[in-house]
């Protein structure tokens, strides 16, 4: 089974130090959407792993959560694609759960869901929390300039980690997938 992991935020969809706290503020990253119809129309389960402190905040609650991810989905269906499953974590980062990235605990939710193994498969963020969620689950990762992506792009380079793939976007980043899947 081909599968690719998505952050939200910052990848698929403009993010915010405010938060995105609903559907109407939920605003898709150009191409982003189109870009993941291209995944599933080439094989591609998309599951999608994000942080989502703002429940734990208070900022939204979980009918909003659903609501933008109601949204995202329609939005990629009538593109033609299909996001296969959307994984969160609630918690507020002080409250040390296994679920919250840079843990493990939302990529192993994926497995268990889809009975696969993600040793391997592409998992595309625009934070440091992506890179070492990654990393530490064995996936491939990539870094997308877009969000937190310039900053994170520094920290990497400030560190001479330059072992990450780093795009501008995520619809490039998957161009760069697909044109790698297609040479093998």
């Amino acid at each position: 089974m081909k599968i690719i992991v998505l952050d939200r935020d910052g990848v698929i969809n403009q993010d915010s130090d405010d938060y995105i706290k609903s559907a109407k503020e939920f605003i898709p990253i150009a191409d982003s959407i189109t870009a993941i119809a291209r995944l599933s129309s080439a094989g591609f389960k998309v599951v999608v792993a994000t942080n989502q402190s703002g429940l734990s905040r208070k900022y939204f609650d979980y009918d909003q959560l659903s609501a933008m991810h109601h949204l995202l989905c329609s939005m990629v269906e009538k593109a033609g694609g299909v996001i296969d499953g959307i994984f969160y974590c609630p918690h507020h980062p002080d409250e040390g759960c296994s679920c919250r990235k840079p843990r493990t605990g939302l990529l192993q939710q994926i497995e268990n869901e889809f009975a696969c193994k993600l040793q391997g498969c592409y998992f595309v963020g625009d934070s440091l929390k992506d890179i070492q969620v990654a990393r530490a689950f064995d996936c491939k990762p990539i870094l997308v300039r877009t969000g937190k992506g310039l900053i994170t792009e520094q920290i990497l380079s400030d560190s001479n980690d330059v072992s990450v793939p780093t795009l501008d976007d995520l619809s490039n980043a998957v161009s760069y997938i697909l044109g790698f899947c297609d040479d093998n």
